[in-house]
């Protein structure tokens, strides 16, 4: 199947809401127990696994993937048990879903193109392992999974069941980071990447949504008020029940910013060199948005501070550099690594939609009057 953003916006077009009306398909989901009004649901143009879903990954190494793979495409970065794996987004875009297995852990891997939102999720809940399919429905913008067993949905953002016999269920997120392939093919050489051997024949490669991001186009989802830029990216990092989000915008003015969340103190790096894959109809073609990283502040119990100078993130304290995936990789302190804070990247509409209470921060003057305050 291949498709353009012109269809696209043509399926959103034409998609009226559930109004209780699953999309075509075989569903046995128990539409009596739900935790939303089954008209928050609209159909997104695919059916249920209009959108496949990739049940049986198949990985190579970073060498066999730039073949194929530019260097500054966003990967999702899963680390686990001393294995690290990058799920390129030209192929995330065309599946949204990816059943895996890493170590001992069973994961989802899962990205919404519409919200740019790519989260990791552990697929036990309650002790049972799960698999998930795309439902072909949305809730403001957002994808709705489905799980495989009891066909109840889920929202993709937030990670919980919305409707059927799960309502309430919740998937416990799975640190990830998305950086540059190259950047992850540097960090970890012995690393693996998905395949483009998914089963299916896809344009991988290529963006069917040209011109999302930078577009004024939005699938009617309740804007928060007074956000004006909806699709400006945003950095989540949560703590102790709080969450506090940071543009883009500032951290590309930035370069770091310190931070302090729910008693958790922590620095955001912000790194030039990864493009977007929602712009340019060649994913590789499009616009650099850079990539993020959130670490705890210290190395061996000793507190570090940070600054960006002449495009490199240094330390104050021994002048070593730092690259986004929290290496340092020049210095005294070179082969040493920041612990990864957990943290997600959204289009702020998207996460501030389910999250209104999250702190936005935008200005430098905010966000170091913020982090003097905690």
């Amino acid at each position: 199947m291949n498709t353009n953003w012109a269809q696209v916006l043509l399926a959103l077009a034409v998609a009226a809401p559930g109004w209780g009306q699953l999309p075509a398909g075989n569903w046995r989901t128990d539409l009596s127990k739900r935790s939303i009004e089954l008209s928050e649901l609209r159909g997104g143009g695919p059916p249920k696994d209009g959108i496949p879903a990739i049940d049986h990954p198949k990985f190579v190494s970073p060498e066999q993937a730039a073949e194929w793979l530019d260097a500054k495409e966003p990967v999702l970065v899963v680390e686990y048990q001393g294995e690290a794996r990058a799920y390129p987004f030209q192929i995330m875009i065309w599946h949204e879903l990816v059943n895996d297995t890493i170590g001992d852990l069973p994961i989802l891997v899962s990205y919404c193109p519409l919200c740019n939102s790519a989260i990791v999720f552990e697929r036990r809940v309650d002790g049972e392992t799960y698999s998930f399919g795309v439902s072909g429905l949305l809730r403001e913008s957002d994808m709705v999974m489905y799980d495989r067993p009891t066909d109840s949905l889920w929202q993709q953002v937030t990670g919980e069941a919305i409707v059927g016999v799960m309502t309430g269920k919740r998937l416990r997120v799975v640190s990830s980071q998305t950086v540059a392939f190259g950047d992850f093919a540097r960090a970890f050489p012995e690393g693996k990447v998905l395949s483009r051997e998914t089963g299916h024949r896809r344009p991988y490669g290529t963006n069917p949504y040209v011109g999302y991001e930078f577009g004024e186009f939005l699938f009617k989802p309740k804007v928060p008020k007074g956000l004006k830029a909806p699709k400006e990216r945003i950095v989540v990092v949560e703590s102790g029940g709080e969450a506090t989000a940071y543009s883009f915008g500032l951290l590309r003015r930035e370069g770091v910013i310190e931070g302090v969340t729910g008693g958790l103190r922590y620095v955001v790096f912000h790194q030039r060199g990864t493009v977007t894959a929602l712009d340019r109809s060649r994913i590789a073609d499009s616009r650099d948005v850079g990539s993020v990283g959130v670490f705890v502040p210290e190395v061996e119990g000793r507190r570090l501070t940070f600054q960006r100078k002449g495009g490199r993130i240094r330390d104050r304290e021994t002048g070593s550099e730092w690259n986004v995936l929290g290496f340092a990789t020049k210095g005294p302190l070179e082969g040493k690594r920041l612990k990864p804070v957990r943290h997600g990247v959204y289009f702020a509409f998207a996460w501030l939609i389910f999250n209104p209470e999250t702190e936005l921060i935008t200005k430098p003057g905010q966000a170091r009057e913020r982090a003097r305050s905690r």
